[in-house]
């Protein structure tokens, strides 16, 4: 097999670093914004969610910047720079307000650097290798995500029992980020799209056409988002499942460790073999987690949903990353990943205030169950689902 190329470890180490700062600092926010802060549940799921749809729409416009600037690197060097520099705001609010203002500018953050950064793995990577490289990227992704909470959880353990301290220390990989970012990697050569005669943000909006294979698998992307309420409610049913809260970390450790196991040989194995038997897969690991967390039977029952839940992610999230780089035009690329992660955005952001509405009106049960009507709807819909050759 042949090796994948320098570019894409440069951009799975940027994406280690920030992933573990940031899970390190969402690994307690829910904790912090209903115990500390008295925010309602309902309240976390908004304010997740719109986070979250915030971060995506702004990956549209960064997408389309992208395609029409010779240089990708520098607006995700200006995306993980922003999201380096709110950081700070977390440990400084002082109220669920504060926190939302904080997700929400480190969202941003995160959407001006998403699509260039995804389009730069493609542009990186032979059509041959876009499955591993995309693992590649999202597995060094979720080991961040694994050492993060493993951090809090050391510091909740050994010294550092104020939250506010562990969003403290989530600071320093940020800034790390950012420096591999600057002198680690060097943009290759691409296609660049031809500006539009206007040059103004109305022609973001326009339509463009790259496909109707694109649009397939914006839908299955938009199915799977319904579908995969945010993380932060596996936080919440560790602590409704009375787990105390210095291991409550260690959830989304587990979740993030069978994650990334299973990343990156999902990818090399879409390459060689497609991707639509995965994706299947991917739902009913989703539809089975979400049963197993309705239950009230205890730990070892739970823990099983999480790890489960966690093989979703793996069996799903570098695959649709793939699919978009082989349905996109090369020259529109990363207008195609900001219509894809738009369109994905503003469904977690539906599904995650629909999910906390009903946790605060009848609890975790409900909530799952939910969840798991969306994944049985999505693996429904996955059997009629047939892949261009391509992908």
């Amino acid at each position: 097999m042949k090796k994948l190329p320098r570019g894409v470890w440069m951009l799975g180490l940027v994406s280690l670093f920030m992933d573990m700062s940031s899970e390190m600092a969402h690994a307690i926010l829910p904790l912090y914004l209903v115990g500390t802060l008295g925010a309602s549940v309902a309240l976390v799921g908004l304010i997740d969610g719109l986070a979250e749809a915030v971060a995506q729409v702004t990956k549209l416009f960064s997408g389309v910047a992208s395609d029409w600037v010779h240089n990708r690197k520098w607006l995700a060097v200006l995306g993980y720079g922003l999201s380096a520099l709110t950081k700070p705001l977390f440990p400084l609010a002082a109220s669920p307000v504060g926190i939302l203002v904080a997700r929400m500018a480190d969202r941003v953050g995160k959407g001006i650097r998403g699509s260039p950064r995804d389009a730069m793995v493609a542009d990186f990577t032979a059509p041959e290798l876009r499955g591993a490289a995309f693992g590649l990227r999202q597995g060094l992704d979720t080991v961040g995500a694994i050492i993060g909470p493993l951090i809090a959880v050391v510091l909740l353990f050994f010294a550092l029992a104020d939250l506010r301290h562990i969003l403290w220390v989530a600071c320093i990989p940020a800034v790390i980020t950012v420096l591999i970012l600057i002198f680690g990697l060097k943009e290759p050569e691409r296609v660049v799209a031809a500006k539009p005669a206007t040059s103004t943000w109305r022609d973001v909006l326009r339509p463009v056409n790259p496909g109707k294979a694109f649009w397939i698998v914006l839908g299955l992307g938009v199915a799977l988002s319904a579908a995969r309420m945010t993380e932060g409610f596996l936080v919440l049913k560790a602590q409704d499942g009375g787990l105390p809260v210095p291991l409550i970390p260690l959830v989304m450790m587990l979740m993030s460790f069978v994650y990334v196991v299973a990343v990156y040989p999902t990818g090399v194995i879409s390459d060689k073999f497609g991707t639509r038997g995965l994706l299947f897969s991917g739902a009913v690991a989703l539809l089975v987690a979400d049963v197993l967390l309705a239950q009230k039977a205890g730990l070892w029952v739970m823990l099983l949903g999480v790890a489960i839940w966690g093989l979703h992610m793996g069996l799903t999230q570098g695959l649709l990353g793939k699919l978009v780089a082989d349905a996109a035009p090369a020259a529109l690329r990363g207008t195609c990943f900001g219509y894809f992660n738009v369109a994905c955005g503003l469904a977690t952001l539906a599904s995650g205030v629909i999910a906390g509405v009903i946790w605060d009106l009848d609890g975790a049960a409900p909530t799952f169950l939910f969840g798991a009507t969306m994944a049985a709807v999505t693996a429904l819909g996955l059997l009629f689902y047939h892949p261009s050759s391509n992908t």
